[in-house]
């Protein structure tokens, strides 16, 4: 799509009524839904509405006993919170929602920001690091923020102690977005709770997480994998050989985006990553000069830069989507379909296109049915049409 097509498709996207917006919350919220599973549900059904309409059948027929939709209630007060919180929804597909975002295949559906959300959809660039940081790390970081920012490039980072706080400090009164764990109105570490209200006045706070959520675990790859979508390249300053700043550059590398490291003495275990990350290709950074150079000055093309309905699905469905549901066969069969899918599957992602060839069945069958399984919670669906076995 040429550039003039593409922005008169971004504004002709209405935003979504509020009974929509409801909708969407809730089907999000639901039991089992994660981003992915929503936007094919979204695609199967044409709305969230329709999607949370089907979906208690389609949970019966998995043989989900008492599925229950995230309630009306629960919805309304997560919406009571982002108001108290001042929290802005931004739904996939509204003018606000981030336009480098398009290009991820687990795009969230609701996105809550705090402040500036025109920040977004600035060209941008991600610095992460060890939360221990050395002095000359935390020195090197800010450095970078600043020149960055100074530049026009949006520093976007996790709201971390270390390298994140140095680098949202130094760019604080140019643009910077902080991507948050857990909802966008609890702040973690603590210790950050007054660079996060700056952030939340001066620059963007975003979560994809429920209003209230205190981060787990869990939360944090997600995270992650939102701070390297959002930016043209992902810069990393200080990083031990295994940690978060590494499974963000993974995710960089993934989404197509730029991996840059600081490179660091041998002996200094907080530079072991960085020193790897270049060993394995990623490009030497000395100064924001550098960063530049690689990336050049501008926002990249998207591959995929197109704006549709916000009641329409984000990308292409692989072969597997079905069109016209197929007939319920009988248990037993049901029984040995699903035995089979989850032997060829194993913790290891697997293309769902390949499976299917494995199976040699009809993909609608077998889409039917990787539902089925994943409301159950013994298949996991991740972006790229990957699918492991949950065990």
């Amino acid at each position: 799509m040429d550039s003039d097509l593409f922005n008169h498709a971004r504004a002709a996207t209405a935003d979504l009524s509020a009974d929509q917006r409801l909708d969407w919350l809730r089907l999000i919220r639901s039991r089992r839904v994660g981003a992915v599973t929503f936007h094919r549900l979204l695609a199967e059904h044409g709305s969230a509405g329709a999607a949370l309409a089907a979906l208690p059948e389609i949970a019966a027929a998995a043989g989900v006993k008492d599925y229950a939709l995230c309630p009306v209630d629960v919805a309304h007060h997560e919406m009571s919170l982002a108001r108290i919180a001042g929290a802005k929804m931004i739904c996939w597909g509204e003018a606000r929602y981030p336009e480098a975002l398009y290009d991820l295949g687990d795009a969230p559906p609701v996105l809550w920001a705090i402040g500036d959300a025109a920040l977004l959809n600035r060209p941008s660039v991600a610095m992460v690091g060890a939360r221990n940081a050395s002095s000359l790390g935390v020195r090197m970081a800010s450095r970078l923020a600043e020149t960055l920012g100074e530049k026009g490039f949006v520093v976007v980072s996790g709201l971390a102690r270390g390298i994140d706080a140095a680098a949202h400090k130094a760019a604080l009164a140019l643009g910077t977005v902080a991507v948050q764990a857990g909802g966008v109105d609890v702040i973690y570490p603590e210790e950050n709770a007054l660079l996060a209200r700056e952030i939340g006045e001066k620059g963007c706070r975003i979560s994809e997480q429920p209003m209230g959520l205190a981060p787990q675990a869990r939360h944090f790859p997600m995270r992650n994998r939102l701070v390297s979508g959002l930016s043209r390249a992902v810069v990393v300053v200080e990083a031990a050989a295994r940690s978060g700043s590494l499974i963000t550059a993974r995710n960089a590398l993934d989404q197509g985006r730029d991996v840059l490291a600081v490179p660091g003495h041998p002996f200094d275990a907080r530079a072991a990553g960085c020193n790897l990350l270049i060993r394995d290709g990623a490009i030497l950074v000395r100064n924001s000069s550098d960063v530049i150079e690689a990336i050049g000055t501008g926002m990249p093309d998207l591959r995929r830069p197109i704006v549709h309905h916000p009641e329409r699905q984000p990308d292409p469905i692989p072969t597997a989507l079905p069109g016209p549901t197929p007939a319920r066969r009988a248990l037993a069969d049901i029984s040995q379909l699903h035995s089979q899918i989850l032997a060829r599957l194993g913790p290891s992602p697997l293309a769902e296109d390949q499976l299917i060839r494995d199976l040699a069945m009809p993909s609608a069958h077998i889409a039917s049915e990787l539902l089925t399984l994943e409301l159950e919670g013994k298949v996991r669906r991740q972006a790229g049409g990957l699918l492991s076995r949950v065990d």
